[in-house]
């Protein structure tokens, strides 16, 4: 029984091994990791660019909206002055 065990522990530290040695353990990447790196950095940059626009265009749309908000606003006010007038002059 022990004699088993002591071949299937030498066998799997055997294949462990030989993973390893063929998968190509480096210290650097290849080309082809350097490669998708770079494009998933570039998608990152882009990414980043598209959100600064938007968020620059909703700025904007925000400050549109307020000054069309204050123009409601006085324009209401000067109906509501007109009507008044309106009003005071048949009387």
């Amino acid at each position: 029984m022990t004699k088993a065990i002591r071949i299937i522990v030498t066998l799997s530290l055997v294949a462990l091994f030989a993973s390893v040695v063929l998968t190509g353990c480096s210290k650097h990447p290849n080309q082809e990791q350097l490669q998708l790196l770079e494009e998933t950095k570039q998608a990152a940059l882009a990414a980043e660019q598209e959100l600064a626009d938007c968020e620059k265009t909703q700025a904007e749309v925000k400050s549109q909206l307020a000054d069309k908000k204050q123009e409601l606003a006085n324009v209401q006010q000067e109906k509501t002055d007109v009507s008044s007038r309106l009003a005071a002059m048949g009387e």
